[in-house]
């Protein structure tokens, strides 16, 4: 019986704490555990570590109150920008003679202002469309190529030479697109003309130069390193589990990519995506120095002309009046209205996709 510890007569003494009896058997390294009050309070356990409740709670408060306050100043700052652009738009609005959503031409600094956003915003959307076509597919390959095809030796400089990429300036992505890249997107436009004039997008006479297919092209390159970074990070968080599954059933390299790799990739390739289209709607310097400057709604893609909201603020800001300047600010709000409905749409996108995709989990 010696083995085995005494039972105390007292029926209080039944619980689960260890006496001082017992504590002091165990070694010195148990220190008994203090009785219950009189309200029946046992003292938290856990040793000296633990923090008290008072300070733990205070210390949840104060993070939850900074995030909730770094949360509410986006939004603040979104509405303090649409309030400074919608009080500095009025008066030029005000002023304006034409249909601001429906005129085309741009004369905003004379005696009676006539000027509208319609040709500038068709450039704006038909140059970024164009440049999403051209770089996305292009992107996806690369993206695909480093995750899974090419050797880690290759991919890692690989990878951060496109990560490089997006760290040029865009001016000189425009003064390489008009002093260098022109001429071969002038004799490519040519060559489109001779074969397929047939179509509206490559037909007319010419001149052939500064046009919408190279500001697009320039914005293609640009957005490229965008789409291929974000792109090449979602694959690679691909679940093992799911790629040695399609492999085991037989799949080859390319089927196991088609099965499991780019359906679980799809919301962040298309959040991807329109990241990069955020950054082509906004291009500024580029455009200004690649687009022929004109103000006509034109599905031709190869003939020198088109603009954009942000090359035409760029161009002629520096010689407007107090109108003119509104009218350009004016712009600038139907500018940052696309650029939030196109996040707002791709959010959107995003969340049915992961809600169809858990779901179907």
């Amino acid at each position: 019986m010696g083995d085995f510890p005494s039972r105390s007569a007292n029926a209080n003494a039944g619980g689960p704490g260890v006496t001082s009896r017992h504590a002091g058997s165990a070694g010195p390294g148990v220190p008994p555990i203090p009785p219950d009050d009189r309200l029946g309070n046992r003292p938290p356990l856990g040793g000296g570590g633990a923090l008290p409740t008072k300070a733990r709670f205070s210390m949840e408060s104060g993070f939850r109150g900074l995030s909730t306050a770094a949360g509410a100043m986006v939004l603040v700052i979104i509405v303090a920008i649409a309030i400074f652009l919608v009080s500095k738009a009025v008066p030029a609005l005000s002023a304006n003679t034409e249909n601001f959503l429906t005129y085309k031409a741009w004369f905003p600094n004379e005696a009676e202002p006539r000027f509208g956003i319609a040709a500038l915003a068709f450039g704006t959307l038909l140059s970024s469309v164009i440049a999403l076509l051209v770089a996305v597919p292009i992107a996806l390959a690369i993206a695909l190529f480093l995750s899974h095809y090419a050797p880690k030796r290759l991919a890692t400089p690989l990878g951060f030479v496109i990560d490089l990429l997006a760290a040029v300036p865009s001016v000189v992505f425009g003064l390489w697109g008009r002093d260098v890249f022109s001429q071969p997107v002038q004799d490519f436009s040519v060559w489109l003309n001779k074969y397929f004039g047939w179509l509206p997008v490559f037909g007319g006479d010419g001149p052939f130069g500064r046009s919408i297919l190279l500001g697009s092209l320039v914005l293609a390159i640009m957005v490229l390193p965008i789409v291929t970074s974000l792109s090449r990070e979602v694959f690679q968080q691909t679940p093992g589990m799911n790629e040695e599954a399609a492999l085991a059933l037989g799949a080859t390299k390319w089927e196991m990519i088609r099965t499991a790799v780019l359906p679980y990739g799809k919301p962040g390739v298309i959040a991807a995506v329109m990241l990069g289209l955020g950054r082509a709607l906004g291009e500024t310097i580029a455009l200004a120095l690649t687009l022929g400057t004109t103000f006509t709604i034109s599905f031709n893609i190869i003939q020198s002309g088109g603009n954009s909201i942000a090359a035409n603020i760029a161009n002629t800001f520096g010689e407007a009046n107090a109108t003119g300047r509104g009218a350009l600010i004016a712009s600038g709000l139907v500018l940052f209205a696309i650029t939030l409905v196109v996040n707002m749409a791709a959010r959107a996108i995003i969340y049915r996709r992961r809600e169809f995709r858990d779901s179907a989990a």
